[in-house]
């Protein structure tokens, strides 16, 4: 009788079930407005969504306060964000990359 392989113990766990998974964050790619505050940066994003009644495609601009622990982004870069957990009374969003200078 040929011998059965022994399964390992480094098996990779069974995955989880998809209720139980976090969700993907979101993330916006905009300009910062303003460094002057210590670890936060305020972003402007545009998003370009057609008007409901006219159709015509028009410009939806938004600000965000967002967490720049190394104060990396200056005013005028361009970075991503991505969502996070309440960090104070405004933000909710964290620096992920300066993009460009």
């Amino acid at each position: 009788m040929a011998e059965q392989p022994q399964p390992t113990s480094t098996a990779q766990p069974p995955p989880l079930p998809v209720a139980y998974t976090r969700p993907r964050r979101k993330t916006r790619v905009g300009e910062v407005l303003s460094d002057s505050r210590n670890k936060t940066i305020v972003v402007r994003t545009i998003t370009r969504v057609p008007h409901p009644k006219f159709g015509k495609i028009v410009k939806q601009m938004r600000k965000f306060y967002a967490h720049d622990e190394e104060n990396k982004a200056k005013a005028g870069d361009t970075v991503r964000i991505m969502e996070t957990r309440p960090l104070s009374k405004l933000k909710r969003w964290r620096l992920v990359e300066v993009l460009q200078k």
